[in-house]
């Protein structure tokens, strides 16, 4: 059926609903669904109004039967079933009108079948054999979907690097000018940005998401996340600072989960504090985009997370960004911030007050309203590298032994130098 997003299998949708007028037509159905091992009480009295109003508040199942008997528009009304159904749901109506035109305009309608009435139990099982064939049977974009999704988190290695900018402005980049269906999670939930960044209200989706994970399903997704683009949509929060986060992060993975079925690439804004209470969350990460700036403290926390991310996501791809690079004003020169770290800077973004202050006032992200200028051209390439990981084989945190930054920043001698400079100054 027809909506915005693709959801897949293994959701925790029932795998079979049917809504039919009469009682005689349940009679033939009960039983033949119990044989199919599928729960009997699914078979509801009802037509085709009744299963939309049901399906409205609950997800839709794999398998679903309607009856168009008591519909006086049915094609009007197999539109309407639409909007409320599941991607993927394979759906077949019963009538009892034998025209062949309204058979023909079904099927075009996206229907998998239409068995007139009165129903024989011959003709259901095989229309439900059919049906669950089709429905288990891959699809053709199934393998590639798979293979194309990528995942990418944005840490900060310290509070205000700019992680959260970069976070939006990738996935705009990848939903506007590579036209991917993107998904942006921001899991700052108390101070989070990115609707702000977009200029939207964030909603509850995400709160409601942690407060009952068993309702995350692919209806779920649709339903709580605000679109920011025709190609991107957020899910974000502005949970009240009293409120303090309960969760074993069950939510969040089962949300990682749906956006791998229903985009093609999801950005999630991930705060470093999240690493140590849910470590789990980057378990099917393909990319770390890792923001830093040219300070001490941001070196001794890339070594600690470069360090970590070796060990609990050895097939991410890691790339450091240094943000907010001011040469003459930097605590440590680039040189000396890759040996420290033992990780080379892929990619140097300039400090742009103008330009940030321009974006805030747009209501949008960096990338967007920042487009001829370096910085803005920066994220554009940072796009592409991390685009470019579909084809490329993870590379993995940076290897060598773990080390104090003590061990690895000779901090004497950098401590010596900026003493000499200084008395170069005052001479």
């Amino acid at each position: 059926m027809n909506a915005p997003w693709k959801s897949g299998a293994g959701n925790g949708r029932d795998q079979f609903a049917a809504y039919l007028c009469d009682e005689a037509s349940l009679d033939v159905i009960r039983p033949i669904a119990m044989e199919m091992g599928w729960q009997p009480e699914k078979c509801n009295k009802g037509g085709l109004r009744n299963a939309i109003q049901s399906l409205s508040i609950t997800a839709s199942p794999n398998i679903l039967m309607v009856d168009l008997s008591e519909s006086g528009d049915p094609l009007s009304d197999i539109n309407a079933l639409a909007e409320v159904c599941e991607p993927g749901t394979i759906v077949i109506s019963v009538g009892q009108v034998n025209d062949v035109r309204l058979y023909r305009d079904l099927i075009a309608s996206g229907i998998h079948d239409y068995l007139l009435k009165p129903l024989s139990p011959a003709q259901v099982r095989d229309s439900l054999a059919q049906a669950q064939a089709v429905y288990a049977a891959p699809k053709s974009s199934d393998g590639s979907g798979a293979s194309q999704h990528i995942s990418t988190a944005v840490i900060g290695t310290r509070g205000g690097v700019g992680a959260s900018t970069i976070a939006t402005s990738l996935a705009w980049l990848f939903s506007a000018d590579n036209k991917l269906p993107t998904a942006l999670l921001d899991l700052d939930i108390h101070f989070g940005t990115g609707a702000l960044c977009l200029d939207l209200e964030p909603g509850r989706g995400l709160t409601d998401a942690i407060e009952n994970p068993s309702r995350i399903d692919g209806l779920f997704i649709e339903r709580a996340m605000i679109r920011a683009n025709d190609n991107l949509a957020i899910l974000s929060a502005e949970a009240p600072i009293s409120t303090p986060l309960m969760t074993d992060g069950a939510a969040f993975l089962q949300l990682e989960e749906e956006f791998r079925e229903a985009f093609e690439a999801t950005v999630i804004d991930m705060p470093r504090n999240m690493l140590i209470n849910f470590p789990q969350l980057v378990a099917d990460v393909n990319v770390v985009v890792l923001v830093t700036e040219l300070t001490l403290a941001s070196a001794r926390d890339s070594i600690r997370m470069l360090s970590w991310l070796k060990v609990n996501a050895p097939h991410a791809r890691v790339i450091v960004v240094a943000n907010k690079m001011q040469a003459a004003v930097s605590e440590i020169s680039k040189s000396d911030f890759e040996a420290s770290i033992e990780t080379k800077i892929a990619l140097s973004i300039a400090y742009d007050a103008k330009a940030a202050a321009l974006a805030a006032k747009l209501g949008q992200t960096f990338a967007d309203a920042n487009r001829s200028n370096k910085a803005g051209a920066a994220m554009r390439e940072l796009a592409a590298m991390v685009l470019s990981s579909r084809e490329e084989g993870p590379t993995g945190a940076a290897e060598g032994k773990k080390a104090s930054l003590f061990d690895k920043l000779d901090i004497k001698a950098f401590m010596s130098s900026m003493g000499t400079k200084k008395d170069a100054a005052n001479a």
